[in-house]
């Protein structure tokens, strides 16, 4: 072995050494056109699946939710765009902004996954994620997939004419749009997987959408510890583990 080969034990060890002292920092820069497009193609294929329900709004769909339910959960991750970017659009602009628009301003959430580990803290007890999905279930009214529809084009809207600095005011704190809305292009995509399995019709997810969504499942793997797990599984090595999740 040559002396300066890079694969011997001393480098290696620096490298290690280097890579395990490094701050975790947030998901790579991809571009804003692809991170709306991606949030597009969700969104997209999710009233279109909405849009296929006659009768079956009363299955059972997800845990105790029904079709209606499930529905309506994921109808949110089109009206908390809404909403955050509405509540962040007077962040600044002194005493007069209201309490989430100066959590807005700060921008106190750093990275999609971040955003994730505090909402999971704070938001994700189950009983209360479960009410929540009833009664957006019931506010999408006597045409739920019309309103599905309509709430689709008014939010793609909203973001294709957002930047991707803008703030947003979250209930775990403020954070840039671009940081956001990876969030909510996964919650889309995994709950339309879910609608489409509760209404017994094969899930094609849309490429935008899936690359999306397994990019922030894998930065959440690493976030986790979980990568190695999720690499021997996806690569045929063995199966996860019973109720392996990275959330």
């Amino acid at each position: 072995m040559r002396a300066d080969d890079t694969t011997s034990p001393g480098p290696i060890r620096s490298l290690l050494t280097d890579h395990l002292g490094r701050r975790r920092t947030s998901r790579p820069m991809t571009s804003w056109a692809g991170d709306r497009a991606a949030f597009a193609a969700a969104a997209g294929w999710f009233a279109a699946t909405a849009a296929t329900i006659d009768t079956e709004w009363d299955r059972p769909a997800l845990g105790d939710w029904t079709v209606r339910d499930l529905v309506g959960h994921t109808s949110r991750a089109l009206l908390t765009v809404e909403a955050y970017l509405a509540a962040g659009a007077g962040a600044g602009t002194g005493a007069g902004a209201g309490a989430a628009a100066r959590a807005a301003a700060r921008a106190t959430v750093a990275s999609t996954v971040d955003y994730y580990r505090l909402a999971m803290a704070s938001l994700g007890e189950p009983s209360a994620v479960a009410a929540r999905g009833h009664e957006a279930g019931l506010a999408l009214g006597p045409d739920p997939a019309r309103t599905v529809a309509a709430i689709a084009r008014r939010v793609i809207a909203v973001v294709d004419g957002a930047k991707s600095d803008a703030r947003v005011a979250t209930p775990v704190g403020g954070m840039r749009l671009a940081d956001y809305l990876p969030t909510r292009t996964f919650e889309l995509t995994v709950h339309t997987c879910d609608l489409v399995a509760a209404l017994g019709v094969p899930a094609v997810v849309p490429d935008a959408a899936a690359s999306a969504a397994l990019r922030l499942v894998a930065d959440l793997a690493v976030d986790s510890g979980l990568a190695a797990t999720l690499l021997l599984a996806a690569t045929g090595r063995g199966p996860l583990p019973a109720g392996f999740t990275v959330l």
